[in-house]
């Protein structure tokens, strides 16, 4: 069970504006972690597991998902739950819905033992029940999803406009605010989450750093890294500011900020890029 100081704190230049967490939640995360107050366009913030050598995925059967990368670590779905907690909407890709077809992202699904404490920090930041669960796809076509099956969720299978070869993610989260969105938390996989980084859109990134080594084979199915789909020149690379270090046993938390640039986007029809799906 967590306990206050579960995270020892190596660095934390958390910003103090905006809203922070709960009495409890800061005790045991060691410090805060605080949300900007609505703008334009909505908080967004990612969350991912790597290996010790960068891989995102064992991309087996059965160990498809980042649980098997962090080695089902106590720690990071806490800390995971804690991070959909916040979330108004959660986004993914249609390949990471595939590979947990019965996974929900809601907080009571990564850490139910402490779902009350979850709830409870939804109704007090005035959050729907559940954050919308975002799917986002190139075709719309993919296997069942627990998400789009039940009827306590409300869900989206985002697909690119006509004529378009993928979602424009700048669009896409202008139409998220549009909808009452304050928080979109990205969860992947590596191809969503290297358009994000490419889309030029400010963001926070949790970063939870396992020690196991994952590896690749000479043959077979690659095992992806934490960015897939998306490169940078040299000279034009992103960069990302250091905000906070956790550690936990032999797991780094880590937290960084990429300042990205503020594009114009289009009035927000939500209809004409959006199809909605339960």
């Amino acid at each position: 069970m967590t306990r206050p100081g579960w995270f020892e704190v190596l660095v934390d230049e958390e910003p103090r504006e905006g809203r922070g967490l709960p009495d409890d939640i800061r005790a045991v995360y060691g410090g805060d972690w605080t949300i900007p107050f609505a703008g334009e366009l909505p908080y967004v913030y990612s969350n991912f597991v790597v290996s010790r050598d960068g891989r995102a995925s064992f991309r087996e059967s059965g160990y498809a998902g980042g649980g098997a990368v962090s080695g089902y670590d106590d720690r990071d779905r806490w800390l995971m739950a804690v991070l959909r907690a916040r979330a108004d909407a959660v986004v993914v890709g249609d390949g990471t819905a595939a590979a947990e077809p019965e996974h929900v992202w809601t907080a009571d699904a990564i850490y139910p033992a402490e779902a009350e404490r979850f709830a409870a920090l939804r109704d007090a930041e005035s959050r729907a029940p559940n954050p919308l669960q975002v799917i986002v796809s190139l075709t719309g076509e993919f296997g069942p999803s627990a998400m789009l099956e039940r009827d306590d969720l409300d869900a989206l299978v985002v697909t690119p406009d006509a004529g378009e070869a993928a979602v424009d993610l700048g669009v896409l989260l202008a139409r998220l605010r549009a909808r009452g969105a304050h928080t979109v938390l990205c969860e992947g996989g590596p191809h969503l989450y290297g358009a994000l980084i490419a889309s030029g859109t400010p963001f926070d990134e949790f970063l939870t750093l396992s020690p196991l080594v994952v590896g690749e084979a000479d043959h077979g199915v690659r095992r992806p890294s934490l960015v897939e789909g998306t490169a940078f020149a040299p000279e034009a690379a992103p960069r990302s500011r250091l905000l906070s270090v956790r550690r936990g046993g032999d797991y780094l938390y880590l937290r960084s900020r990429y300042e990205g640039r503020v594009t114009q986007s289009p009035p927000p029809d939500v209809s004409s890029s959006t199809s909605p799906s339960s």
